[in-house]
C-alpha cells in the first residue's frame, strides 16, 4: 500500500486491537484488581501502537521535516516504509524478513507462552489459595509481567512510535511497581515461607539450574 490509502484504516486497527486484547486476556485470565491493571495498561499500549500502524501516523507526521531532509525521495507514508527501523538502519528488502523484525515476531510468540504457561499456574495457586512456586514461577517470580514486558517490546522492534516509546518504560515501572505492591501481599499471606521464596528465586532474570526445585516450599 502506498500514499493516502496506507492509513486510515481504522477497520484494521479496531480488528487488530481486538485480535491481541482477546488473545492476551484469553491467557491473563485476569480476575484481581492488579491483574485488570496490568492488562488494562498492556492493552492501552497495543491500542496506541496499531493506531500508528493503520489509523494515523502521527510519529511520521511529527519526524516529517527531519525525514524528508535524510531520506529524500522516500514516502514515509507507504506502510512498508512505516517500520522506521528498517529504514534508519539501511536494511534492504522486506521488512517483515529484516533481523529487527524476525526478533520480534520470536519476542511476541515467547511472550505469549511465557504469559500463558505463568498465569496458569498463578490462577491454579489463587483457587487454592496457595504459593505459586512451580512451572515459570520456580524460575522466577514474576514471569507474568516479564511476559507483558517481552511482547511491548517485540512489538516495538517492528513499529516504534513516540506514543509507544514513551508508554513502554512507563508501564516498565508500572509493572514494578505492581510486582513491588503484590510481594507486599504475600508476605503478609504467607510470611516466612514467602520470604524464603525470595532468598531462593530472582524477580526477573529466570534461573534456569537444572536443580531448582519448588518443593522446598
Amino acid at each position: 500500500m502506498h500514499g493516502d490509502s496506507a492509513y486510515g484504516l481504522w477497520t484494521l486497527v479496531i480488528l487488530n486491537s481486538a485480535i491481541f486484547i482477546f488473545f492476551a486476556f484469553s491467557f491473563a485470565k485476569p480476575k484481581t484488581k492488579t491483574d485488570w491493571r496490568s492488562f488494562g495498561a498492556f492493552s492501552a499500549f497495543i491500542i496506541a501502537l496499531f493506531t500508528e500502524m493503520y489509523g494515523f501516523p502521527l510519529t511520521i507526521y511529527f519526524l516529517s521535516g527531519w525525514l524528508a531532509e535524510k531520506y529524500p525521495g522516500v514516502d514515509f507514508l507507504s506502510h512498508e516504509n512505516g517500520h522506521l527501523l528498517h529504514t534508519l538502519l539501511g536494511f534492504d528488502g522486506d521488512p517483515h524478513f529484516d533481523p529487527l523484525h524476525l526478533a520480534s515476531n520470536i519476542l511476541i510468540v515467547l511472550g505469549f507462552f511465557l504469559l500463558a504457561s505463568s498465569w496458569n499456574v498463578l490462577h491454579k495457586a489463587q483457587q487454592t489459595r496457595s504459593l505459586a512456586t512451580t512451572g515459570w514461577y520456580a524460575r522466577c517470580r514474576h514471569p507474568q509481567y516479564i511476559a507483558f514486558i517481552m511482547i511491548m517490546f517485540g512489538f516495538l522492534l517492528q513499529w516504534p512510535t513516540l506514543p509507544t516509546l514513551v508508554m513502554f518504560p512507563v508501564l516498565v515501572v508500572v509493572y514494578v511497581r505492581l510486582a513491588k505492591r503484590e510481594e507486599r501481599m504475600a508476605i503478609e499471606e504467607f510470611g516466612d515461607v514467602y520470604l524464603r521464596y525470595m532468598e531462593s528465586t530472582p524477580g526477573w532474570v529466570p534461573n534456569f539450574s537444572t536443580n531448582k526445585a519448588a518443593s522446598n516450599y
